[in-house]
């Protein structure tokens, strides 16, 4: 068997010198750090440690924030997308995002997971409707939903509802699917799917997770980084961050001193 070597791990974002202000106020303080093709990478820390901050940052959600000024670099696609001039459709076409709580529109099963795609152009039927049955599947969802694909998604379960932003997020097929404590508003059964499902998108898309619960952080990804007042501590292989971290306020956090 040939093993991938370090030059054939790709990155999908490299953060150099990363600096966030909201205002007079620093939230992010010089990140420098890169999420790999492929990867489940998760962002841990206190609360008001910055993880949703830069997580917003990916696809530029943050600049929706008044008084928000950055530097550094974000590179993605070989572009800095913080001075390069980037199209803020085709960026979140391609950097997909799920927040806390599941947020259907208020339509349609069809609808809610077609609204992407037809933002970016298509209105063939057919390839709509193979867009909405591929997404609700990648999401373990159609068969669960497909004899009422026509009635009002605020009819699921919070479980559902969460798993069909996912499906949302991912019929504009992005490359990258940034979540945002997904399970944070679900009970145990709803959160041990939504994991299943990390552990199975990740072999066709590369996943940024921030979670405050470090059991989650373990369970699905393979890196973990460390977030405390606005500095990345440490960031590593998430076996060896929780087993033997390098840094003594992430051994303090993970073993509950604070935070």
């Amino acid at each position: 068997m040939i093993m991938a070597t370090a030059a054939q791990v790709k990155e999908v974002f490299q953060m150099k010198d990363l600096n966030l202000w909201y205002g007079e106020n620093q939230a992010l303080k010089n990140i420098n750090f890169s999420i790999l093709e492929n990867e489940v990478t998760a962002i841990i820390g206190p609360s008001g440690c910055g993880k949703s901050t830069f997580i917003k940052t990916l696809n530029l959600m943050i600049n929706m924030v008044p008084g928000v000024r950055m530097s550094g670099e974000i590179n993605y696609g070989h572009k800095n997308i913080l001075t390069s001039k980037i199209d803020l459709v085709d960026l979140r076409k391609n950097v997909g995002m799920v927040f806390q709580k599941g947020n259907p529109f208020p339509q349609s099963i069809y609808d809610n997971v077609a609204y992407g795609p037809r933002i970016h152009g298509i209105r063939n039927k057919k390839k709509l409707d193979e867009l909405v049955e591929k997404s609700l599947k990648d999401v373990a969802l159609w068969d669960e939903v497909k004899d009422r694909l026509h009635s009002g998604a605020l009819g699921l379960s919070g479980g559902q509802q969460q798993r069909l932003c996912i499906a949302r997020a991912l019929a504009t097929t992005p490359n990258v699917l940034l979540m945002d404590e997904p399970t944070s508003a679900l009970d145990p059964i709803s959160t041990l799917k939504i994991e299943e499902l990390i552990l199975e998108l990740k072999k066709k898309y590369t996943i940024v997770i921030v979670t405050h619960n470090m059991q989650q952080a373990a369970r699905v990804s393979d890196k973990t980084a460390f977030f405390l007042m606005g500095e990345l501590v440490e960031i590593s292989d998430t076996d060896v961050l929780f087993s033997k971290p390098a840094n003594q306020k992430t051994e303090d956090y993970i073993s509950g001193r604070f935070g």
